[in-house]
This record gives structure tokens, C-alpha cells and sequence, in this order.
């Protein structure tokens, strides 16, 4: 049954069956409900699903499978592999921040932005990266110079949570931060 966000279905107390109290009233919960089934998770697949009928990656082309896969495991604090309906609402108010972030630097509206674009991007976000740093993020995520909405969100995740390791291990903030091998691959992997 695929509830949208329509009227919700009778006979279930706050709307929609199962959940938490609280979760229920969520305007959102009931499209995060119509996906993630009965385990009341949200798989990278189903996560995909989600995005494609939000249309948030433009003309209801679905998300790249491995970007819905970096979304969870931003976000994955219980290391599952799923995220549950608050971890979903996080994400779903950081996707909108991005999508507005993304329309405000794409002057000409293409869908697409360019490397200078993409630049003034990940500085206005707060990042301090060399122009090599740069010139690797944009091998890394455009096609032809142009980086999509698709592949924009997959370099702020990965900034995010390459970021937020660094800095739990740079303990005196200083931009230094030491890694052993093993650390090294689990951290990068996950991400």
C-alpha cells in the first residue's frame, strides 16, 4: 500500500501504522513509511526509489545507487547500513540545503555546474582546499567539466564525512591528524 503524502489511511492512531510516537504527525513520515517496508529502515535502494519520485535530482533521473549509498553512511550512526525515519529526516533537510546551495551557484541554470562554479561552492560551504585539492574534486565528479546535481551531492557527502573523521582525530585542531594504516582504510571506506 503506497500512502504518498495523501490523507492519511483510517484507523490508525496519529495516521499511519507502526513508528514512534511523534513520527507519526511528520509530514514526512508517511513518504518514509510508503518505502522502507516493514523493517521500518531505509536501504540504499530504497533510498534511491525515494529521491527518484521526490524528483530531486531533476527529471525524475534516479540518484546514482553508490551516492544514496554515501548519504546513508553519513548518517549511519548505528553502522546498519539502513537509516531510520530520523536519520532520513536529517537527510532530507541537508538534500534540500544542497539542492538550494547548488541552484544558487548554477547561474545559467543548466543543471549543471562548472569547475569555477564548483570552486566557489566549496568555499562559500567553509572549506580551505588547495587548487590541487580542487582540480582532484573536479576530475573526480564531473563529466565533460559539468557536475551534476547527482554527482555535487556526492562530493558534499564525501567532504562532510572525510571532514568529520579528520576532525574527531586532529585533536588539537590544528589540521594534523594521525592515522593508522588499518584506521585509515576503515574511515575512507565507510564513507
Amino acid at each position: 500500500m503506497n500512502y504518498g503524502y495523501g490523507a492519511p489511511p483510517a484507523g490508525h492512531p496519529g495516521g499511519y501504522p507502526g513508528g514512534f510516537p511523534g513520527q507519526q504527525q511528520d509530514p514526512l513520515y508517511g513518504y518514509f513509511s510508503a518505502v522502507a517496508g516493514q523493517d521500518g529502515q531505509i536501504s540504499a535502494e530504497e533510498l534511491q526509489v525515494c529521491l527518484t519520485q521526490a524528483n530531486f535530482s531533476g527529471g525524475y533521473k534516479p540518484f546514482n545507487l553508490e551516492t544514496c549509498r554515501l548519504m546513508i553512511g553519513m548518517l549511519d550512526r548505528d553502522m546498519s547500513g539502513c537509516m531510520g525515519f530520523n536519520e532520513f529526516k536529517e537527510l532530507w533537510a541537508v538534500i534540500n540545503g544542497w539542492k538550494q546551495h547548488f541552484m544558487s551557484i548554477d547561474k545559467d541554470m543548466s543543471g549543471t555546474v562548472d569547475p569555477q562554479e564548483m570552486n566557489q561552492a566549496v568555499t562559500s560551504m567553509g572549506y580551505r582546499l588547495s587548487p590541487q585539492a580542487m582540480n582532484c574534486i573536479v576530475k573526480r565528479y564531473s563529466t565533460q567539466g559539468k557536475i551534476t546535481f547527482d554527482d555535487y551531492v556526492a562530493c558534499c557527502v564525501k567532504l562532510r564525512s572525510l571532514t568529520d573523521i579528520f576532525r574527531r582525530r586532529d585533536q588539537a585542531q590544528q589540521g594534523v591528524a594521525s592515522f593508522q594504516y588499518d584506521d585509515f582504510i576503515q574511515c575512507t571506506m565507510s564513507t
